[in-house]
């Protein structure tokens, strides 16, 4: 049987979650003060930080889940995604809008990944 190892485990959730080679990261979000292309930088930089942390990276993430709380920010979140995945390694993605924790919140990244 499998393990289940969990990353950043705190009181109400990990920030990643592996089982049977797969690594599912929890949403992550930005600064409430930063812009929407600053809340995608930081929200991918998380993301690149746990993935790291499972001993993978974003060339072996399988699918990502995008929530702006406005489409009107969808083209500024791209500009920053497009230049943050790897040609050639794109995952499957949606991207939807919905009312996020704060509304300070403006962009939500989750993501599955396989594991090395």
């Amino acid at each position: 049987m499998s393990k289940i190892t969990r990353y950043g485990t705190g009181p109400r959730m990990s920030e990643g979650v592996a089982y049977n080679g797969i690594l599912w990261v929890a949403g992550q979000v930005g600064k409430p003060d930063e812009s929407v292309a600053e809340q995608t930088r930081t929200c991918l930089a998380e993301v690149d930080r746990i993935l790291a942390a499972a001993g993978t990276d974003k060339t072996k993430i399988l699918s990502a889940q995008i929530w702006l709380a406005d489409m009107a920010d969808f083209a500024e979140m791209n500009s920053v995604w497009d230049q943050w995945v790897p040609q050639g390694h794109t995952p499957a993605r949606a991207t939807g809008e919905a009312k996020l924790a704060a509304p300070a919140y403006r962009v939500e990244v989750i993501v599955t990944a396989a594991l090395a």
